[in-house]
């Protein structure tokens, strides 16, 4: 039995088909001066020929994958555009008189190893990215067409060292019924995409393009990470026997998607969804959500060459809120910095950009982006139920200034005499020790609190999410992390308010029972898990739970709360 990362749930069983790009021969004698106008030529000839189809690939995504999934694609747009890219060819064959394909192969190198050398996954995925299109880029200038998975026999598990975004898509989904990777995270492209496309994949699998051969069985098991080649009878039986329930039990679970989201003794609480655009939202609804707990408004601003204007973000927004009806849709404010940049804007070199001019620091200063958003939100409110909050808050006087600012345009909109709900209520994502502490004080200038356990762990702990170094520092589950959630959900409940949280936190089945317990009124989450939570919510007795969370908060450790949970 070999083991990898379980990153896509599920059971695949089939036969492998091993899944290598042919290793291109590249020329690296040099060309004569007399050539280097026409290898440039060839060049910029092959990028354009790469665009258009990227370009194709990405109509393909569109109607396959969610909206965000499919972005992928306008990052790879973006490496193509990057005159950088073309400096640093061109520089290679004008000044050592390179071949085009040749200089390219370089420049990848570069840009790939410069990439891979941090620590932040997002710059890790970026590296194959480049390494992606470049590859692209080579193909073009041999006049030759990348090899794709589009012609594959039914039943087939795809075994790959490892998997770009466009392998991934042109992949004939209705013959694969497995993934296995070499290489890659739970956050990886192929990872994520796989989930879109409910296959199930084990990601981290070193060896497997050598330990595996064509045509053999293979069993995989997407939660685990187990694969076994060439199973016996009896372990064949059992991994089919694990399927069959599997499937049995999505059958089941759907049933959760028109469930009233009430434990059993009457308590409500919101199971809401997370997006990032209106394409997201129209996906959601199969799952049933009671709303959105997050619309993550960054990716609007991401892949554009400037600021969106009033009226793409309006469209926007009016879609959701026409979309979701009478059920509650909460748009976060600009959550930009960290490790999300924009190209048209200069953030500098900063030391910590996790504690640096991000999200609410940043629209605070240039103040015209954020009332520009604020217009766009307000005049959306008039097409449905809308909510704002604000990111990465740590004071009194940070509410106080955006509400002004809220107020100010708000204004502006009467005396425009256009539309919009004067009653709409504001909130704050809570993911900050200071805002977590002091939320007594922040209460009394908001309508809610939004917990985001993923920063809020990280600041709590001092501890870098992405750094592979210290990963198992990094837990919720830590006492000091569930106190400080426990002290936001009261402080809002002692003003007659509410909390919700939106973190990955939230979409862990296996830890409802502890949240409902602590007090939180909606849970918001990655859709695809909302119905295993209200599963959990419907079967749960609200007093029960309350013992059960105080217990969880009096742990001293996380292995503890942990090993409570798992009792």
């Amino acid at each position: 039995m070999e083991k990898g990362i379980g990153a896509s749930s599920g059971y695949g069983i089939g036969r492998a088909f091993i899944y290598k790009q042919q290793q291109l021969t590249i020329d690296k004698t040099p060309i004569e001066p007399d050539e280097v106008k026409r290898e440039i030529e060839s060049y910029h000839s092959a990028k354009t020929l790469a665009t258009q189809q990227i370009l194709k690939i990405k109509v393909r995504a569109s109607l396959i994958l969610k909206a965000s999934e499919a972005k992928v694609f306008d990052a790879h747009l973006n490496v193509l555009k990057d005159p950088g890219l073309d400096k640093r060819v061109i520089k290679y064959i004008q000044d050592k008189q390179y071949r085009a394909a040749y200089a390219v192969s370089l420049v990848q190198d570069e840009l790939f190893n410069m990439f891979q050398m941090m620590e932040n996954a997002v710059m890790k995925e970026r590296a194959l990215d480049i390494k992606d299109v470049c590859t692209r880029i080579i193909y073009c200038l041999k006049g030759m067409t990348l090899p794709t998975l589009s012609d594959l026999e039914a039943n087939t598990i795809v075994i790959a060292e490892n998997l770009t975004p466009s392998d991934t898509v042109q992949m004939d989904v209705s013959k694969v019924v497995g993934i296995i990777v070499e290489a890659g995270g739970r956050t990886s492209h192929t990872a994520i995409m796989a989930r879109s496309l409910e296959i199930p994949a084990v990601v981290g699998a070193k060896s497997m393009t050598a330990l595996a051969e064509n045509g053999q069985f293979v069993c995989l098991d997407g939660e685990s990470g187990e694969i076994c080649i060439e199973p016996d009878d009896a372990m064949k039986e059992m991994f089919e026997q694990k399927r069959l329930d599997y499937l049995e039990a999505m059958t089941e679970l759907r049933k959760y998607a028109t469930t009233a989201s009430n434990t059993v003794d009457g308590r409500n609480v919101e199971i809401c969804a997370n997006i990032g655009n209106a394409s997201d939202a129209g996906n959601s609804m199969k799952f049933g959500p009671n709303g959105v707990g997050l619309f993550r408004t960054e990716f609007l601003y991401m892949g554009k060459s400037n600021w969106p204007s009033e009226d793409e973000q309006f469209e926007e927004y009016k879609k959701v809120a026409e979309l979701m009806q009478d059920k509650a849709t909460i748009i976060r404010t600009l959550d930009i910095g960290g490790d999300k940049e924009l190209s048209y804007i200069d953030f500098g070199k900063e030391e910590n950009p996790f504690l640096g001019w991000r999200a609410m620091r940043m629209c605070l200063d240039k103040t015209d982006v954020l009332k520009t958003q604020f217009r766009a939100i307000l005049r959306a409110s008039a097409y449905g139920k809308l909510m704002i909050m604000y990111p990465m808050i740590i004071n009194v006087t940070e509410v106080k200034r955006a509400n002004a600012l809220l107020e100010e345009v708000k204004a502006s909109l009467k005396a425009e005499n256009l539309p919009f709900d004067e009653a709409i209520q504001v909130g704050i994502m809570i993911e900050t020790p200071a805002a977590a502490v002091t939320a007594d004080s922040l209460i009394k200038y908001v309508d809610f609190f939004s917990i985001g356990t993923n920063d809020l762990t990280q600041y709590t702990l001092a501890v870098d999410r992405g750094n592979e170094k210290i990963a198992d520092l990094y837990t919720p589950y830590h006492p000091a992390v569930l106190r400080l959630i426990k002290m936001v959900v009261d402080a809002s409940h002692k003003a007659g308010k509410w909390t919700g949280m939106c973190g990955e936190l939230a979409g862990e089945a296996n830890l409802t029972k502890l949240l409902i317990g602590i007090g939180l009124d909606e849970l918001s989450m990655t859709a695809s898990s909302i119905l295993s939570v209200r599963k959990n919510v419907v079967n749960i007795h609200y007093e029960e739970a309350k013992k059960l969370a105080q217990k969880a908060l009096n742990m001293e450790t996380a292995e503890a709360v942990l090993a409570l949970m798992n009792e």
